[in-house]
Formats: C-alpha cells, sequence, structure tokens
C-alpha cells in the first residue's frame, strides 16, 4: 500500500476511534482521553492508536485497563466506518508526550522567573527580535551592502 493510501487509512481509522470513545462509549473508568494518533500497518491487519490520558497514574492506568476491555466494540465502530478487507486488530498505548512537555513548560518557568507569574516572563517574540537585531547590526563585510540588497537575478529562458 502507498504512502499516500496508508495514511489516508490512519487518519480515519484515529478519527474513527476518538468519535467511538467520545460519543459511543459509556465506560465511566474512559475520561480525559485524546487521540493523539493511529498508526495502521502497511497489511491493514493491526493498527496502533497513540492516547493521552489527564491525570495521575492511577487515573491512566484505570482508562487504559477500560479502553482495553472496550476495544472489541471501538473495532466493531472502526468496520462501521471504514470500508476495508481486514478490520484492523487495534492496540492502545499511553503516549506521556504532552504531560512530559507540560512538566518541561513549568520547570523552564520556574527557573527563568524563580516561580514568576506568566506574564512577568518576557515574550518569546520579543526574545527573538532581540537575538535579530543583535545578529545584523554589524554585518561582515558591509562596505558595499547596496549588491547585498538586490535579488539574485534569473537567467531568462528562450
Amino acid at each position: 500500500m502507498n504512502a499516500r493510501r496508508l495514511a489516508k487509512a490512519s487518519e480515519a481509522v484515529r478519527e474513527a476511534v476518538s468519535s467511538a470513545i467520545l460519543f459511543d462509549l459509556k465506560d465511566p473508568r474512559v475520561q480525559n482521553v485524546t487521540v493523539l494518533q493511529a498508526v495502521v500497518a502497511p497489511d491493514m491487519r493491526t493498527a496502533k492508536i497513540y492516547v493521552s490520558v489527564m491525570g495521575d497514574a492511577k487515573k491512566q492506568s484505570l482508562c487504559m485497563h477500560g479502553l482495553e476491555s472496550a476495544r472489541g466494540f471501538i473495532q466493531s465502530r472502526i468496520a462501521d466506518r471504514i470500508d476495508t478487507r481486514y478490520t484492523p486488530v487495534i492496540r492502545f498505548i499511553l503516549d506521556q508526550g504532552v504531560k512530559k512537555s507540560a512538566e518541561a513548560t513549568r520547570l523552564i518557568r520556574e527557573s527563568l522567573g524563580a516561580g514568576a507569574e506568566p506574564d512577568a516572563l518576557q515574550p518569546i517574540d520579543d526574545v527573538l527580535s532581540t537575538e535579530t537585531e543583535e545578529a545584523f547590526d554589524d554585518p561582515v563585510g558591509s562596505e558595499d551592502s547596496s549588491a547585498d540588497e538586490r535579488p539574485a537575478s534569473r537567467p531568462e529562458s528562450a
């Protein structure tokens, strides 16, 4: 299967799983779940579903058990939604990326501001504009800058 068809199939599976979890699943253990990505195998027989669960480790574990117990139901929703020869057997994988990025942001804020409010920190646009202004204050070889300002000419085709 080519890459484009595989990407479309992965996206269709992701949409089917996320809508099944959001609208059809009535398990009280499954809460605060975000379906991040679906990776379908080239033969369309298996799929890895990457999910993010907000909460502590106990809530995440409970939610993952709920998703595993509802796996057959979710696979039936995938079969109803997409028309393929095989319905992929899904496996849920807990992705810690969102939680780790929030923790990294918190640590950066603490180290920069020593507990300062987010408004007290310098916005990233100000930092970038200051760095770029400093880089262009003293350009190397700027004696004849008029030649550098002209755009490169394109060769004319006949």
